[in-house]
């Protein structure tokens, strides 16, 4: 028997033996493990997810929260957990996209020591300012901040946020002064008291003030309107062409996890967030659901670390 036909051979063993691997997967509980307290909307999809997948394969599947290090802690836990399907990931574009630019000693790669599964959903982020600023328009606000340098400043509850602003003043050439806060709500606090003049920022804890006269919503981050908020031009339709930044929640396997096990995975979240009653509740937090293959999902992120790089080096942005 010649070399090549015994590598051939081997590979075929390894196949088939995925393939019925993937048969029986799964029979023992799955953890989904999520790199933020309870309560957040990581979490509160895991759940979403973990439910949906339980009443399918009818084995529990549990969410373990493993909150820290801008789920860094979650992350390498899952990287260096059996590839065997049981142990999952659910990470977003802090984690995946962004962490890699900002630490330079990241124990884990997104894209060699994790298997893409799907984007459960994708967001958008939206600007906002102070009433107080003599800005009704984007393409007003460029111009107030163009004439009066310095003179702006910017609240970020998160790196995330704080990429979107930098983006967009690089963009627009613009001066805003960035003042750091924890968390989306006390960004927003920070806007509505007035302390500082606008923030982009997540659309689930902008709801209830969304339709007051306290803050003046100005565009959407994405590169399309958001169906909850349809009414709402994007940046680029409001003189900020190329703009899009929109920020994303997704399901991850240690590297090495079957082919069949991945694809298996993926199919059933392309149907979970098909099911109108995820649907209703993932628009309800802003979020428009995707479903997407793990092909795409390593295309997204290689494009967003193209992106987000210069970004961050030009801005100077460290890790919190």
């Amino acid at each position: 028997m010649t070399g090549l036909l015994k590598r051939w051979l081997g590979v075929a063993v390894l196949c088939a033996a995925a393939a019925a691997q993937a048969q029986t997967w799964p029979s023992k509980p799955i953890r989904l493990v999520v790199g933020f307290p309870p309560g957040g909307g990581n979490d509160i999809i895991a759940r979403l997810l973990g439910a949906k997948m339980q009443q399918t394969w009818g084995e529990a599947v549990i969410v373990e929260n493993r909150p820290g290090a801008a789920s860094i802690i979650a992350a390498e836990l899952v990287a260096k957990s059996p590839a065997d399907g049981y142990t999952l990931l659910v990470n977003a574009t802090g984690g995946m996209s962004l962490n890699p630019i900002l630490y330079p000693k990241l124990p884990y790669d997104p894209l060699k020591d994790f298997e893409p599964i799907s984007m459960v959903g994708v967001f958008p982020l939206v600007l906002v300012v102070n009433p107080s600023v003599p800005a009704r328009s984007v393409r007003e606000l460029v111009a107030y901040a163009r004439k009066n340098p310095g003179k702006l400043n910017y609240s970020a509850g998160s790196t995330s946020f704080q990429v979107a602003t930098e983006m967009f003043k690089q963009m627009t050439g613009t001066d805003i002064r960035h003042i750091p806060y924890k968390g989306s709500a006390a960004s927003i606090n920070a806007v509505l008291a007035g302390d500082v003049q606008l923030t982009i920022v997540d659309t689930p804890p902008l709801a209830g003030h969304l339709q007051s006269d306290r803050l003046r919503a100005l565009a959407v981050t994405s590169a399309k309107r958001a169906p909850g908020l349809p009414d709402l031009q994007t940046l680029a339709e409001a003189g900020v062409p190329g703009y899009d930044m929109s920020l994303w929640i997704g399901l991850f396997a240690p590297a090495g996890t079957p082919r069949p096990i991945v694809a298996k995975l993926s199919a059933e979240v392309a149907r979970i967030v098909r099911l109108p009653d995820v649907r209703d509740k993932l628009v309800g937090m802003g979020v428009d659901p995707l479903g997407n293959s793990p092909e795409q999902v390593a295309e997204w992120i290689r494009a967003e670390l193209a992106r987000y790089r210069p970004v961050v080096r030009a801005a100077n942005i460290k890790a919190e």
